[in-house]
């Protein structure tokens, strides 16, 4: 089993129970007591788990936990790319598009590079900066101002202000958690404030979302589930969880993630 299999095993063990045992991991993924601790230092530094004495603890799930930019943009590559993808493809030339702050739409910035005569508002320097580099020149980039956020987002009332004048054909939403109830959330309550704005300038809402987002909520709701036009997730997604995504939103679409994807980004990161 290659290192990325196995931090991808203990992760979603420390997110299924809150913590793992060092001693246990030993004996589920049949290596070395050193393998797993350099496992677990690998997720540690990655801010994907807590290390404590004999193991470590989840830290996702919190309703205020908010990772850095950084921490976030190395979970889960594989579906993110293959979500942007899909997501890509609902974006018309000379669209006028909002995107919001993530790792995720971070991602579909990057596959948006093709199309031309977009209008793209944000309130996220990381995606501005993707967009920045486009090579269309007819391309118009909007960032709103703001208070800046852990993950990058510029909030606050300078950017709801901007957002609540502007009319938009689509509005990207990356979400921290999505569950039946809450809804899509975020641990952030300025940044709910904002979303909120940037998803009332929309005329039709889609929301990306890997798999790992289904469950975990935040302390404030940005949306309710039936607000979303589109769901993009990943073939990662549950049974029950499509169940109760397609009974609410108006079009559930699964990106398919393939193997040897998966198999790239563990070469990269082993």
């Amino acid at each position: 089993m290659l290192a990325r299999q196995r931090q991808a095993v203990i992760l979603e063990e420390a997110r299924r129970t809150g913590a793992v045992r060092v001693s246990d991991l030993v004996g589920r993924l049949g290596v070395s007591d050193m393998t797993v601790r350099r496992d677990l230092d690998v997720l540690a530094s990655r801010g994907l788990v807590e290390k404590v004495y004999g193991g470590a603890t989840s830290v996702i799930g919190k309703s205020t936990d908010e990772p850095g930019f950084e921490a976030k943009s190395v979970r889960q590559r594989a579906q993110k790319e293959a979500i942007a993808s899909v997501a890509a493809g609902l974006v018309r030339p000379g669209t006028a598009i909002g995107i919001s702050a993530g790792t995720t739409t971070w991602t579909l910035a990057r596959a948006l590079d093709p199309v031309p005569g977009l209008t793209i508002v944000t309130n996220s320097i990381q995606v501005a900066d993707v967009l920045r580099g486009s090579s269309q020149g007819d391309r118009t980039v909007v960032l709103t101002g703001g208070v800046r956020t852990p993950s990058d987002a510029l909030v606050g009332p300078v950017a709801v202000q901007s957002l609540r004048s502007l009319h938009l054909d689509l509005v990207f939403l990356g979400v921290h958690g999505m569950a039946d109830g809450p809804g899509f959330t975020t641990p952030n309550l300025t940044e709910s404030e904002t979303d909120r704005a940037l998803v009332e300038a929309g005329r039709r809402l889609i929301v990306l979302a890997d798999h790992t987002k289904w469950g975990t909520v935040g302390i404030s709701t940005i949306a309710d589930l039936d607000e979303a036009h589109v769901v993009v997730s990943d073939d990662g997604l549950p049974e029950h969880a499509r169940d109760a995504l397609a009974e609410q939103v108006g079009e559930l679409m699964v990106a398919p993630v393939a193997m040897d994807e998966l198999d790239d980004v563990a070469g990269e990161q082993a």
